[in-house]
């Protein structure tokens, strides 16, 4: 009689199994496929929503604030910043991402008219990228009692600017002026990657209870008046 030997290897699924695998695996892909088309709608219409928001001017502010800071990075914002001071729009200015090559001179020379305003008044930091600019911005107004501000930037930045000081100082009121830059420019790759940017800190600030408050950064703001990055111009005045 033949010997029927058990085998020992694994053994092959049975074809129900089988085919209940191969149905799941499409019900994950299909469903793959419509999460990804619908966050690719959802980013598409936020895009729209983004550009639709752009002023397309140079806003009048309604009010005027205790300080005004200056998000560095485009042409005229410094100046338009500087403007402001000089009408009295607000008490000081800081200058916030000043390029490190770039001297107190330098922004003296390219706006002469306002030299003595520019020494007595005028604030800087260095700091590299917009949440820098933020913590910076925090640091400044802490350290002087500021209770509103002006922010200066170009206009598509200034979604994402408002945001991430409105996320360092939640208890400051901001008024936004956004500079608009040349239409002829070939912006639209500029402003994508700026509403990307600004959708990234969105979904960070989801995650981020480390906001501070004013109550908690008060107490240090003497030590970050000596320690911050930002000097007060009238200890580099430029004779």
């Amino acid at each position: 009689m033949p010997v029927v030997r058990s085998g020992t290897g694994p053994q092959p699924d049975p074809p129900g199994c089988r085919s209940a695998t191969r149905v799941l695996l499409r019900a994950f892909g299909r469903s793959a496929i419509v999460v990804c088309a619908g966050a690719f709608v959802l980013l598409a219409a936020g895009f729209g929503w983004f550009l639709w928001s752009l002023p397309a001017d140079e806003v009048v502010l309604a009010h005027d604030a205790d300080g005004i800071v200056v998000l560095t990075g485009g042409a005229s914002r410094i100046s338009d910043a500087i403007e402001l001071l000089a009408a009295g729009r607000g008490k000081r200015l800081l200058i916030s991402g000043l390029n490190r090559a770039t001297t107190s001179g330098e922004i003296l020379r390219l706006n002469q008219n306002y030299g003595p305003i520019v020494n007595c008044c005028v604030d800087f930091d260095r700091s590299l990228n917009t949440l820098g600019n933020a913590i910076e911005t925090r640091h400044w107004v802490e350290s002087r009692g500021f209770r509103s501000l002006i922010v200066v930037t170009s206009n598509y930045h200034m979604p994402r600017a408002i945001a991430e000081i409105a996320h360092q100082l939640p208890d400051v009121s901001l008024l936004p002026f956004p500079v608009v830059p040349d239409k002829h420019a070939p912006m639209m790759r500029l402003v994508l990657s700026e509403y990307l940017k600004y959708v990234a800190a969105q979904v960070r600030f989801r995650f981020d209870s480390a906001t501070p408050t004013r109550a908690a950064g008060a107490g240090a703001s003497r030590d970050l008046a000596q320690s911050s990055s930002w000097r007060r111009k009238s200890e580099a005045r430029v004779d």
